[in-house]
């Protein structure tokens, strides 16, 4: 599999249960805009079946350097980003993962049935991280119990492998020369904003710009029954220039933190 097959399956699972992300396109299109993106967002666990060191392998393969970590501390998270080291229009990789050992020994457990429950083979897939949830069950009780904790460890349950969000690369967008009007052209247009934190999040001070619609709700086939279960998000971002004149490539983890939220259930419940 090469790069262009990689983002292209990623981009395929993430609009079939994140419908608004093609509209959004779309919208933009007609009043002609070519979207880029600036990074494709992935998670995990740490456990060592699945952590970052396995899922970062199929992009390392296709050209992929690791550029940053980051420490999410109050949602107990850990994460690198990653560039292509000769294709610098290629999007960023982001990719993090909960930190098992900072969460409730109840919690601990529960991932780890979920784990040694699957076939050991399943994990040892080079394209693991287009796999989805592998999991052999999907339990409204085990997803409640997780989201008690962790909303993060909960979506996690829903959807496994997958992009969690695509984004928008502001600065090359023509019609909107701040993440304010394009956020205005958005909400005018009947999208619901991530909120929490500011519908801004980072400054220019910071280099970097954020914000993100709230995550489609998707219907999920639980063994109980169907739920509608929110699924993944559209993140838009704007970057300013160094004092070296490039544009930063990294990201802000107190900005990320706020952005994570975008998939969290009391958000849609707020509306």
């Amino acid at each position: 599999m090469n790069k262009t097959e990689l983002l292209t399956k990623l981009w395929e699972q993430y609009t079939e249960i994140t419908p608004s992300a093609k509209k959004i396109q779309d919208l933009l299109k007609e009043k002609g805009e070519e979207i880029k993106n600036d990074h494709i967002a992935i998670r995990t666990f740490n456990d060592k079946r699945i952590n970052i060191d396995v899922l970062e392998r199929l992009f390392l393969d296709v050209g992929y350097e690791e550029k940053g970590e980051y420490i999410f501390e109050s949602k107990k998270l850990f994460a690198k980003h990653y560039e292509h080291s000769t294709d610098k229009n290629a999007p960023r990789i982001f990719i993090s993962e909960l930190e098992l050992e900072k969460c409730s020994i109840k919690l601990q457990a529960t991932v780890k049935e979920i784990l040694d429950n699957c076939d050991a083979a399943t994990f040892n897939n080079p394209e693991l991280v287009l796999s989805g949830a592998v999991w052999k069950t999907k339990s409204i009780a085990v997803y409640n119990l997780l989201l008690e904790e962790s909303e993060y460890a909960a979506w996690m349950y829903v959807y496994g492998f997958r992009a969690n969000h695509f984004t928008i690369n502001v600065n090359a967008l023509k019609n909107f020369n701040s993440l304010e009007s394009l956020n205005a052209f958005l909400e005018n247009s009947e999208w619901k904003l991530n909120s929490s934190g500011g519908k801004i999040k980072g400054t220019p001070e910071q280099l970097l710009e954020q914000s993100s619609t709230l995550a489609d709700l998707h219907s999920v086939n639980f063994d109980e029954g169907a739920m509608q279960i929110p699924s993944c998000y559209y993140e838009f971002a704007l970057r300013y220039p160094m004092p070296n004149g490039e544009l930063y490539q990294g990201f802000i983890a107190s900005s990320a933190d706020k952005i994570f939220e975008s998939t969290d259930v009391k958000l849609q419940n707020n509306l």
